[in-house]
């Protein structure tokens, strides 16, 4: 018995199927702008999307060995 997940993953993996490479790209990118909207608009007062970007950076490099220039690059 499939459950919806499944069907879900079915139709998604067909329906990418038929998407060119820019296409994809494409939609990478415009997902990840939504996204970082959604993020900087969570904030009270709203972030500045230079500002959101710099803190989800900021949280995905925490877990990583500590480096001088990417604390430079991202402040």
């Amino acid at each position: 018995m499939w459950s919806v997940a499944d069907l879900l993953r079915v139709e998604e993996r067909a329906a990418l199927a038929t998407v060119t490479p820019g296409e994809r790209v494409a939609l990478a990118l415009s997902l990840g702008a939504r996204d970082l909207e959604a993020f900087r608009l969570a904030h009270e007062p709203p972030l500045e999307p230079a500002e959101a970007a710099r803190v989800l950076e900021r949280r995905r490099q925490q877990s990583r060995r500590p480096s001088r220039c990417l604390a430079e690059l991202i402040g």
